[in-house]
């Protein structure tokens, strides 16, 4: 996908807030090693740096439009890589796994978390934050505008956040965190809404419509106002997992 960061970064303010509760779960620990999975522009990734006093910080992404924005935030012992999180491995293990926003892309959580649990200290801690909004109608209306016009919805692979505490325990995480949240915004009208999911999840809607993209956006905006109204201003809910677990 192509990711557009000026639209991503439209609602900036809002989208920090669950950054900060999630780096508030971290234990901070001497001489740390840390990964930032799906780090974007890197600007949170430098606050996690320093607010960890970490030794060395990797911020990984996959989206080139977004690490050309990387380069103003990376130092000595911060720097940012290209790569996508299903490839990723390392050959030395990291005292703290960090993502804030980037798995509800990746399939297969169960697999998934098996995986990066492999690449920690033995005392290391995984950190992940990841939006779970599917029931809100800006989700919803999404899938059905897309089975109206013939084109394949996108399924997420989020689970209930019982099942991710069942799977920290099975993975050997002596001490854990797993919450739901409901975080509040209220933006200026109803179709700011439309502008947020531009920058995320209508991303993915608009490289799997092609050349209907148009269309696809016209009859998402009738839907979705349809349905929410045109409110001003708007109370828009969302609904996000924030998971923490060390051994």
């Amino acid at each position: 996908m192509s990711w557009n960061p000026n639209q991503y970064e439209r609602f900036k303010a809002e989208r920090k807030q669950p950054f900060v509760d999630l780096l508030s779960l971290v234990e901070r620990r001497p001489r740390m090693h840390v990964v930032d999975l799906g780090c974007g522009t890197g600007e949170l990734t430098r606050e996690l740096h320093q607010t960890l006093n970490a030794e060395e910080t990797v911020g990984i992404d996959n989206s080139e439009t977004m690490l050309l924005k990387s380069s103003g935030f990376g130092g000595e012992t911060l720097h940012f890589e290209r790569g996508d999180i299903e490839a990723f491995v390392t050959v030395r293990p990291y005292d703290l796994i960090f993502s804030n926003a980037a798995l509800h892309w990746v399939e297969d959580h169960e697999s998934l978390l098996t995986r990066l649990t492999s690449f920690l200290a033995p005392h290391g801690q995984l950190a992940l934050q990841m939006p779970a909004n599917e029931t809100h109608a800006s989700h919803q209306t999404a899938v059905d505008v897309a089975e109206e016009l013939g084109i394949e919805p996108r399924r997420s692979p989020m689970q209930p956040p019982e099942r991710y505490a069942e799977l920290l325990h099975h993975l050997g995480f002596t001490r854990q965190h797993v919450r739901l949240q409901v975080y509040g915004h209220e933006l200026d009208s109803s179709t700011d809404v439309i502008e947020w999911v531009k920058g995320t999840l209508l991303t993915d809607y608009e490289r799997r419509a092609g050349d209907r993209w148009p269309e696809f956006l016209q009859r998402y905006r009738e839907l979705l106002l349809e349905r929410i109204g045109d409110k001003h201003p708007y109370f828009f809910t969302y609904r996000r997992i924030l998971l923490w677990g060390t051994f």
